[in-house]
Formats: C-alpha cells, sequence, structure tokens
C-alpha cells in the first residue's frame, strides 16, 4: 500500500501564481536574454574544475560578475565561498540561494570541445578534475539568477542573499569546510535569512522538467572505517591465524541484514555499502589487520540511531566469534544529515514551480538515497531543494551516464530554466510574504 501525503493546499494559495505575473514575465524575457552567457559561463567553469576548497579561480570569477552588478560582495567565506547581497528597492524578507562550486577528482571522457584536461593532487595521487556532478551548472545559473534579479532591484520586495559555496563533495583529511563552515561563518546572519532555495541539475532527468519530494528527500550520510585485527600467519598454516580476511568477509555479508531483517523498508530506504576493503601485502601470508571503509545512508534520525548501533554490534561480534576484534568509527570523516525539505514552504512554492515549468513538468520524485550539505541550511532555516533536468529529450534514463563518472553530460538546454525557476521562487516567495 503505497503512503498518500495529504497537503491543506488553500485555494488562494493555487492560484496566487495561476497567472504569471509582471515579475514572472520580466523574470522569463531577462533570463532567455541571458541563456547563451549562461551557457558560456558553465564551459568555462567546466573545463577548469578546482576540487574542494581550492576554487580559487572561480571564485574570482564570481566575485567579479557580482560585482559588476552593483551587488554587495563578500569573498573567502568558508576558504573560498562567495557572498552576494542584492537589497530590492521595497521592503520584504531575506531570501537566500545557494549553488556549489567543487569538482570531483575524476578524468574526463566526454568528447566536447570544453573538456576538462586539468589533473592535480588528490590524497597522494595524481588524478584528473571534472566537474562530473553538475555544480559548473549550478554556479553559471546562479549567476544568470543575479543578473536578472539585479536587473529588477527596484522591484524586488526584499532583500537576495547569493551563496556560493565551496566544498560540497567534501573536503581535504583534516580541513574544514561546506555548508557547515559558512553557516559557521554566519553566512545565514546580517541580515538574517528567513528562507533557503537550491537546485541540482540531473543527468538522468529530462531536459524541461523539475522534480521535488516534500520531507526527506535526499539521504543523511554518514562514512564509516572498520578495522579488524587478528594474529598474522604463514598463508600454508591457516590454523596458526586468526584470519582477519576471513572475519571481514563475514562482517560484509553480516551487515546485508540490516536493511534485509531491521529496517522497516515500507516507511524508509536505507543503505550500507563497503566501498573499499584493504590488508594484506601478498598471496601467501595471513595478514594482521584489515581496514574496511564503507558509506551509511537513512532518512530519519531513529533509523540513522538503529543502523549505528547495528553496525557495531555485528562488526564487534562478528569479530569476537572468529577470535579478532574490530573497531569502529562512524562517522569516520563526515556526516550530513537529511536533505528534509521543509512542508509548508514546499506546498506553498509548489504553484510557482508549475507556473514557471508548467504543470505537467513539476514531478513528485521518489527518495534520493545521495546526500547534499544543503541539509545543513535547512537545518537552520525552512528550505527547498529541487531537481532540474539535464538529460536529453528522448534519452533512455537508464543509459544516460550518471554522476560522478567520466561519461557525465549535460544538455544545456536546460539552464535556461534554472535561471527563471530560482529567480520566480524567490520572487514569488517574496510577495507572498507582503
Amino acid at each position: 500500500m503505497k503512503k498518500i501525503y495529504l497537503f491543506g493546499f488553500s485555494i488562494l494559495s493555487f492560484s496566487t501564481f495561476a497567472q504569471k505575473s509582471p515579475l514572472n514575465v520580466q523574470v522569463a524575457k531577462k533570463a532567455d536574454a541571458i541563456e547563451q552567457k549562461v551557457i558560456s559561463w558553465r564551459r568555462d567553469f567546466h573545463e577548469h574544475p578546482e576540487l574542494g576548497n581550492q576554487e580559487v579561480r572561480t571564485a574570482g570569477i564570481i566575485a567579479k560578475h557580482l560585482a559588476s552588478l552593483g551587488i554587495t560582495v563578500s569573498k573567502g567565506v568558508a576558504k573560498t565561498g562567495v557572498v552576494g547581497v542584492l537589497k530590492g528597492g521595497k521592503p520584504g524578507p531575506v531570501v537566500a540561494l545557494r549553488a556549489d562550486m567543487d569538482g570531483l577528482p575524476v578524468s574526463e571522457r566526454v568528447n566536447i570541445p570544453f573538456a576538462s584536461k586539468v589533473k592535480t593532487q588528490y590524497n597522494g595521487q595524481e588524478v584528473g578534475v571534472m566537474h562530473a556532478c553538475g555544480h559548473d551548472s549550478h554556479i553559471a545559473i546562479l549567476m544568470g539568477v543575479a543578473e536578472v534579479l539585479a536587473a529588477m532591484q527596484k522591484d524586488i520586495p526584499g532583500t537576495v542573499k547569493f551563496i556560493f559555496q565551496p566544498a560540497e563533495e567534501g573536503v581535504p583529511a583534516g580541513e574544514e569546510g561546506g555548508a557547515a563552515l559558512m553557516i559557521k561563518e554566519g553566512v545565514l546572519e546580517n541580515p538574517k535569512v528567513e528562507a533557503i532555495f537550491g537546485l541540482h541539475i540531473n543527468s538522468q532527468t529530462e531536459v524541461g522538467n523539475v522534480t521535488y519530494r516534500p520531507g526527506g528527500t535526499m539521504a543523511a550520510v554518514n562514512d564509516m572505517k572498520i578495522t579488524v585485527t587478528g594474529r598474522q600467519a604463514h598463508g600454508a598454516y591457516p590454523w596458526s591465524s586468526i584470519d582477519p580476511v576471513v572475519i571481514s568477509a563475514q562482517i560484509i555479508n553480516n551487515l546485508q541484514t540490516i536493511v534485509s531483517r531491521n529496517l522497516n523498508v515500507t516507511e524508509n530506504p536505507g543503505v550500507v555499502t563497503i566501498g573499499a576493503i584493504n590488508g594484506g601485502v601478498r598471496s601467501n601470508i595471513i595478514p594482521e589487520k584489515v581496514e574496511m571503509l564503507g558509506t551509511v545512508r537513512n532518512f530519519s534520525k531513529e533509523d540513522e540511531a538503529m543502523f549505528i548501533e547495528r553496525i557495531k554490534t555485528i562488526a564487534m561480534k562478528t569479530a569476537e566469534a572468529g577470535g579478532g576484534t574490530a573497531e569502529v568509527k562512524i562517522p569516520y570523516s563526515n556526516h550530513y544529515p537529511v536533505t528534509f525539505n521543509n512542508v509548508v514552504l514546499t506546498e506553498k512554492m509548489l504553484p510557482s514551480m508549475q507556473a514557471t515549468a508548467g504543470k505537467d513538468h513539476v514531478l513528485l520524485r521518489p527518495p534520493v538515497t545521495g546526500a547534499e550539505d544543503f541539509s545543513f541550511f535547512q537545518e537552520k532555516v525552512p528550505g527547498l531543494f529541487v531537481f532540474l533536468g539535464g538529460m536529453p529529450k528522448g534519452k533512455d534514463p537508464l543509459k544516460a551516464p550518471s554522476h560522478h563518472t567520466p561519461d557525465f553530460y549535460l544538455d544545456e538546454s536546460g539552464f535556461v530554466l534554472g535561471v527563471k525557476l530560482l529567480s520566480n521562487l524567490t520572487l514569488d516567495y517574496m510577495t507572498m510574504k507582503k
């Protein structure tokens, strides 16, 4: 039986944006006029990607653009972040818009003229760098929104805060960064933000479509490290060992029972994945230790707590049964909370999304087991995070290259809808508050 979500829409809330306002008409004209600029910006950022906390060139271009529009600019926020404040000509609420800036340690394979050829050091290895998750498009779209809204400044009933955030994908070991550091440094204050909007391009959603979900839309994430310790021995005499490789294999298998036997799958999904296992140096030596790295995804604090408790119990007791020990660190180096779309805010802004993209092109989506540090902003103020189609029309979503892969590809014709969407969400929210 499917869960049914009931939302208290009033006739007034639906009709508020049924007809596009003069502000929405202005947005559409101005966004269409700068579509090629947005695409050009995106191509430049795509060709010159930078990893988290290293987005120096990117930040410089953003800051210069915002300043040219008369927007008050703060640089070096959370290391390389840029924040712009545009005060409208009329009083009203402060609305924040966020775009992330960092690329990934991925070597690009896509045959396009502006493909990245950048290489750098990451975790002691030379790697390629690529905007393999679409953050380049997020930057360009928000720069476009800034240009559209700056041209309408006298008509804006409130203040817009443009947040260009570094390090959404994580930071180098031992560093702080991302949304959490921006909040720590006061990005939601002075002026105090009342609501925040963000979007993420999606390479497996058709261009022209916008997808959303009220409540938990993206998972909370914890990474983990499990260290299994046994007793080293010659591979020819395994009875002399306490074999951490065998114990680790049993732990991996036993962890799968958490989702299949402990999680109420009728309520929320969940994921336990071991992504790396390292131990030993040669074929005939049973090692003393094995290390495993993994990720855990949940959609509620209760499920998160249950998963952590079960992972620790399973790992330690399985190791004990084999004569060894297991140490579990969770979270090991990072934790993002659930990306939770404020239900009331989502209800209020749905008509705005439908008026911008067309009612048939705004689609409810299932939960996403990926994670987003936009969630940290949503813990502080009501927020809405939606997904923008970036897949060419008619393509099979199952065959379209996914995010974080060398073949990741976006149809640039969808960017202008992103500009219109963020602009209209901002103005429509402000108009509702009047």
